[in-house]
């Protein structure tokens, strides 16, 4: 296996300026645009003193082009994990410019790039890339606001490197093209990363339905990095595109999901697991019920009581991280999981902070005290809410006000994490340690009447 190109040589690595980098729709852009684009903002970038830059673009392609200039520029990119302008308003502090593909209105130093369409024969001058700069990600953390997570390009090069010595041959000669984003760490790893690492030319657009996927061009193979929540939703009746591989993150895939993604595909998804924090962490092939994770290369683990502790070499610290989730080992070290621990919760496969709904209901005129649970119906998870409210609230409650309140909270949450279930309770019941217990909140939501 030739191995993976480091970031630091993602433009200087001896490549044809013809080498295709991505594609959308009928546009190609090849190493040749990648070099001119990012050469052309880098001095963009220098002109301005603030040094984080966050990078709120829709396009892959761009999104890359933003990442190198900024890198290569000596400056920190930072990625919020999303483009609202509501929230990058209240963001404000975590950086100091905004790069984006689009007009976003707000208070900060914005760049809007695009792509010049122009071939650089040449590899530019460039700032050297040192393998300890920085990114910055957010994600949800369990205390309601925005948590860090720091990944040198040291770190994102390792996990490149697990990845195509784990898949390397199932990858080569595909293009990857991908239903997440590219704003978190899945789809930066799986959808910007690996296929820079390894050569593959990759998808600028997002796949949104099973009609785009089944779209593709039927001469080429495809790596598809996905979501349980997408393979769930999949048309089966359509024509099934060439596929080499199916990554899924981000949460459980059923056992059903992955045999009728395999039925439709003709090859079965491979899971990844991990977390923002540590980066990937195990994977598995699942084609029975006792299809057991098995750590990558590397990783180890360490049980404290109730709690796993990881240890990794994809991220810097030495006294390894708690895991969200409790860990099952069998003799081989392989793993179930067996839920987690903290008040972050996966709904659709996206991080939903309990105590971020809470604070933001907290924030309403009327209301007391809350309680966000997640609710199990049928086979999907949603959020409810118990609601403590003033008397003229209280008074007030109705459908109106609920689709009002819904309407206000999506300015600040994601869809899913918005409340399905809503109860209006005098108070909200805790035990004798004044601790709530979720079991108890949710059978206040139970649909059938208890005698």
């Amino acid at each position: 296996m030739t191995p993976p190109l480091t970031l630091a040589r993602w433009l200087t690595a001896p490549r044809p300026a013809s080498t295709p980098i991505a594609w959308q729709d009928d546009c190609i852009w090849t190493l040749g645009h990648l070099r001119h684009d990012v050469a052309r903002l880098i001095p963009q970038l220098q002109q301005h003193e603030g040094s984080r830059w966050a990078l709120c673009l829709e396009s892959s392609y761009l999104f890359l082009v933003a990442l190198l200039a900024t890198l290569h520029a000596g400056k920190t990119p930072v990625l919020p994990g999303h483009s609202r302008q509501s929230l990058l308003s209240e963001q404000r502090a975590l950086f100091d410019g905004v790069i984006s593909d689009s007009a976003l209105d707000g208070s900060w130093p914005q760049l809007i790039i695009t792509s010049a369409m122009t071939i650089a024969p040449h590899t530019p001058p460039l700032l050297a890339l040192r393998d300890d700069a920085t990114i910055e990600l957010y994600t949800s953390g369990t205390t309601g606001q925005p948590k860090r997570v720091i990944k040198t390009v040291r770190h994102l090069d390792c996990e490149a490197a697990l990845l195509a010595d784990r898949f390397a041959t199932q990858l080569a000669g595909t293009r990857v093209v991908s239903s997440v984003t590219h704003q978190h760490l899945y789809g930066l790893t799986f959808r910007i990363i690996l296929p820079m690492a390894l050569g593959l030319p990759l998808h600028a657009g997002m796949l949104w339905y099973s009609e785009q996927l089944a779209a593709l061009a039927a001469e080429e193979r495809y790596t598809f990095i996905s979501s349980p929540a997408f393979l769930k939703r999949l048309d089966l009746q359509l024509p099934a595109p060439p596929m080499a591989m199916i990554v899924s993150a981000g949460g459980e895939l059923s056992l059903q999901s992955a045999a009728q993604t395999a039925a439709w595909l003709k090859v079965w998804p491979d899971e990844i697991y991990g977390s923002s924090e540590t980066g990937i962490v195990a994977w598995r092939q699942r084609q029975s019920e006792e299809t057991h994770w098995q750590p990558f290369p590397g990783i180890s683990f360490r049980e404290e009581e109730a709690e796993v502790r990881v240890f990794s070499p994809l991220f810097a610290d030495d006294n390894g991280l708690l895991l969200d989730d409790t860990l099952e080992f069998d003799t081989n070290g392989h793993f179930r999981l067996r839920g987690r621990r903290d008040r972050v919760v996966k709904i659709e496969e996206k991080r939903i902070s309990l105590r971020e709904v809470e604070q933001r209901l907290l924030a309403l005129t009327g209301v007391r005290e809350v309680a966000a649970v997640p609710l199990l119906r049928g086979d999907r998870t949603a959020i409810g809410v118990l609601l403590v409210l003033d008397d003229a609230a209280r008074a007030s409650w109705g459908k109106n006000q609920e689709r009002t309140w819904r309407r206000t909270l999506r300015t600040w949450l994601e869809p899913v994490a918005i409340p399905r279930y809503w109860r209006v309770v005098d108070a909200i019941p805790v035990n004798s340690m004044n601790k709530r217990i979720d079991a108890q909140l949710q059978e206040l939501f139970d649909e059938t009447p208890r005698n």
